[in-house]
């Protein structure tokens, strides 16, 4: 495909695939039933349509384990969290807005499948009763545009948006995460109204970050890298994050490859997460202290902004930073918390290899934590446990 503006066309069924054979197709549509599917022709010729591993096609191309039963479908409880629609405050300095339903493709991993299906009511594109609470939270300096993806809403909505929230002094970062860099880089090429949008709102002391999701390094394609330029040159800071994925990037040499394409096109790593345990998520899922081997080793491979990334797991109670292992025991801490008294507790739990999620460790040997003169304090005493039970 040549550079410049182009618009790939969206499908939304699989009879619109034709690498994929009758056969195929129907035995994939109880899945696409239950969690739906949307890709592009443009995210499609990335993938070599005679490996059936591939690892771009495993991204979108619908799986029949996803039927199995496992997880649950707000694996973080995010939907506790939210204080008006649209919104949710998690963290005190983090505010979190959901302004779209709709992504390029859909990511079969994805931990907000549930935004994409019918009866829910999470997302809310009348952003004013948001901004309001925003105004009204001087802790709040960073907002995290989400979704679904916001640049695929119109120019108009995505600047008004960004023109609010720049009207709040307080308000010193504004973070899009978004995987159109990935799955459409056309929507960003040669968009001027858009560039504009990003010169006139990330300025120096208040800069727009695109929270970008690379999975695998084939996705930094030269159309992709052309629309990372384009945001970087109108003023946007650009950093990577993605989950380590079964099939797509859990091999050292592979994950060592995404950071460093990515610290090569100004796209460094920030973070690796944990797939959460996600309805539909089983396939992709791998146990934590593999993920963990995997992680360490690929960052042994890279130098410089390639070794930037943490490797974190979103639970409900905080992003819980995985620090290491020893011979008998895993090490967790606590990189932020829905309580700030847990910012910055070390976990020390007996390691279990079987593991997928935090929850699943249940022996803890020790924990540490330094005084947190920013946090609430508690009223009494509190150990990791029984906050966690009480959460439960």
């Amino acid at each position: 495909m040549q550079h410049g503006r182009f618009s790939p066309r969206y499908i939304t069924r699989l009879d619109q695939v034709p690498q994929l054979d009758a056969e195929t197709r129907k035995s994939l549509e109880c899945v696409t039933s239950k969690f739906g599917f949307r890709a592009n022709d443009y995210y499609l010729s990335l993938i070599d349509w005679d490996d059936p591993d591939d690892p771009i096609r495993r991204l979108v191309i619908p799986d029949i384990r996803e039927l199995d039963t496992w997880g649950r479908l707000d694996a973080s409880n995010e939907e506790s969290y939210t204080r008006v629609p649209g919104l949710e405050h998690k963290y005190d300095s983090v505010a979190l807005l959901l302004v779209n339903n709709v992504c390029g493709a859909y990511c079969r991993f994805c931990f907000r499948k549930r935004l994409f299906m019918n009866a829910n009511h999470e997302v809310h594109r009348d952003v004013t009763r948001a901004i309001e609470y925003i105004r009204n939270h001087p802790e709040i300096t960073d907002v995290l545009l989400s979704g679904g993806d916001p640049l695929l809403l119109s120019n108009r909505q995505l600047g008004d948006v960004i023109g609010r929230l720049r009207e709040i002094d307080h308000v010193g970062v504004i973070r899009i995460g978004s995987k159109l860099p990935a799955f459409n880089p056309y929507r960003i090429i040669d968009d001027a109204e858009l560039h504009g949008i990003f010169r006139r709102y990330s300025v120096p002391g208040k800069r727009i970050y695109l929270m970008c999701h690379f999975n695998h390094p084939r996705e930094l394609s030269p159309v992709a890298a052309q629309a990372l330029d384009q945001l970087q040159k109108n003023g946007v800071i650009t950093v990577n994050q993605t989950p380590m994925i079964a099939g797509v990037n859990d091999d050292p040499d592979t994950l060592a490859e995404l950071f460093e394409k990515c610290s090569f096109h100004g796209v460094p790593p920030y973070y690796v997460f944990q797939c959460r345990p996600t309805v539909g998520n089983k396939p992709f899922s791998l146990p934590v202290e593999k993920t963990y081997k995997i992680f360490e080793t690929a960052r042994m491979k890279g130098s410089g902004l390639a070794k930037r990334a943490r490797l974190c797991m979103s639970h409900e109670t905080g992003k819980l930073e995985i620090s290491a292992l020893t011979a008998r025991h895993i090490i967790f801490k606590y990189h932020r918390a829905s309580d700030p008294e847990l910012t910055g507790r070390v976990l020390i739990f007996k390691r279990n290899p079987r593991a997928l999620w935090f929850d699943d460790y249940t022996e803890l040997v020790d924990e540490y934590q330094l005084a947190n003169p920013y946090g609430s304090r508690l009223d009494s005493p509190q150990t990791t446990l029984d906050f966690l039970g009480n959460v439960g």
